[in-house]
């Protein structure tokens, strides 16, 4: 039964893959756009849906704004990965929740703020940071120090590509998030003020401010990492806030091209994004 169901599946996705090439083809449009997918590059390639990056970068985001060595992100992003699949989970094992699968009942917080994924981060990072020399062990053990797994060992099997995500989304290797969306559609009737909200609720009180146009948003960057952190953080979380492109360093991604391509007109000064209006 089980080989009968697994061909099934692969029929059908091959199904869907065919359907999706003839309708590029009746639109002229490249095949790649149909398909919403993100990669992250680092000494293998690490691939991930747009929720997943997502969170992987408001992880990494509370981390940074927390002044916590890239250590912290790699183990905090390792457990995640474990816990939920970087998803942030209605449920779990008894009363877990979230990305962390934190149980209120243990003392983690309310449901509520269990839920929300800066909170849940937050919470990972204040009981790390009380671990006696985590920054020495492996990233198994400062997790499981924690999270008081029933599997320890679990953990370890996220660790380099942990390392390679938060590597990318601190902002230590330019250019390695990218995405191609098919719908980068914000459900905010505002794209531009709920950036902005987003990236402050992430990164704290940075200056962010609307283009002039208002169709979009610029972050100075006080140098290159600050700016890649930050145009990382905005292809991560492109297709929940609506990002259609983002410029910095003379470098230009875009949502349908999925690829950071040289531009002339993207500066170190800041990073601009671009969202999607229905103008």
């Amino acid at each position: 039964m089980r080989s009968r169901i697994i061909a099934i599946t692969v029929v059908a996705m091959s199904l869907v893959v065919v359907a999706g090439y003839l309708v590029a083809r009746v639109l002229d449009i490249p095949f790649r756009a149909l398909i919403t997918s993100c990669e992250v590059a680092g000494e293998s390639t690490v691939r991930l849906d747009p929720e997943q990056l997502a969170n992987a970068a408001t992880i990494t985001a509370v981390g940074v704004r927390r002044g916590l060595p890239a250590r912290a992100v790699v183990v905090a992003l390792a457990t995640a990965m474990q816990e939920s699949e970087l998803r942030n989970l209605a449920g779990g094992d008894r009363d877990s929740i979230g990305l962390f699968q934190q149980r209120p009942s243990q003392g983690w917080g309310e449901p509520e703020q269990i839920r929300d994924p800066r909170y849940a981060a937050g919470m990972f990072y204040d009981h790390l940071v009380q671990v006696e020399g985590w920054e020495q062990m492996r990233v198994t053990d400062a997790a499981q120090a924690v999270q008081r797994s029933a599997f320890p060992e679990a953990y370890q099997q996220w660790a380099d590509d942990a390392e390679i995500l938060a590597t990318a989304l601190i902002g230590q290797r330019p250019g390695a998030v990218s995405c191609t969306l098919t719908d980068p559609h914000t459900n905010s009737g505002d794209a531009t003020n709920g950036l902005m909200e987003a990236l402050r609720l992430d990164w704290g009180e940075i200056t962010v401010e609307p283009t002039s146009d208002a169709a979009g948003v610029v972050i100075p960057a006080d140098d290159n990492q600050s700016g890649w952190r930050y145009a990382h953080w905005l292809v991560s979380h492109a297709e929940e806030q609506g990002v259609v492109a983002v410029r910095f360093d003379g470098q230009e991604w875009r949502a349908d091209e999925g690829n950071w391509q040289p531009v002339d007109d993207a500066t170190t000064d800041s990073v601009l994004a671009e969202v999607f209006t229905s103008d």
